[in-house]
């Protein structure tokens, strides 16, 4: 089984290493040649309206999208949960739209305003949440399943075979929404 980290901009190398932590083969993912090489997509944080761009002038983001509708699985952590989003509130360019929510873009605040969070995920269990410029996420629909709030937003979402956290599973030490994704692909 091998899994693609979206390789045009953002937290590529943290993503491809916890995969590997995972004992999962992980690759990067720049091509539609690439994208057709994996069982499982991860959109990584960074900036969204850069990977946004970069997602429609590759035709990349047409291709993901077409995979995602045939039950290829994506998780998208910050600005990937942003590009899932079937709306973004400020947004202006290319999103796959694949998942009943809206995006706020730094619904949490600015750079400065980042903070670590401890989080309990439904069917996950206890874990620390990094929010960098993290986006809120609001339930437009009652296809999206809410895994995990902090206080009343929710910040980690699973609708079929996609799943978008406004934090940065990447930037700890554990495993668990990696191997929570993994089991998704295995399926």
């Amino acid at each position: 089984m091998k899994i693609g980290v979206l390789a045009l901009q953002g937290s590529v190398s943290e993503h491809l290493s916890m995969l590997r932590k995972c004992n999962a083969e992980a690759i990067e993912v720049k091509t539609k040649e690439d994208l057709e090489k994996v069982n499982g997509l991860i959109i990584p944080g960074g900036e969204s309206t850069t990977q946004g761009k970069l997602l429609l002038e590759t035709g990349l983001g047409k291709e993901i999208r077409r995979k995602a509708l045939n039950g290829m699985p994506v998780m998208g952590t910050c600005a990937g949960a942003i590009l899932l989003a079937k709306k973004v509130t400020g947004l202006n360019y290319f999103n796959l739209g694949l998942m009943d929510i809206e995006a706020v873009r730094n619904g949490f605040g600015r750079q400065v305003d980042s903070f670590t969070r401890e989080l309990n995920v439904n069917g996950i269990g206890r874990m620390k949440g990094v929010f960098i410029r993290a986006p809120k996420i609001r339930v437009n629909g009652s296809k999206a399943k809410i895994l995990c709030r902090i206080g009343i937003e929710p910040v980690m979402l699973e609708q079929g075979n996609i799943i978008a956290c406004s934090f940065h599973p990447e930037l700890t030490e554990n495993k668990k929404v990696h191997q929570y994704f993994l089991g998704k692909c295995k399926k």
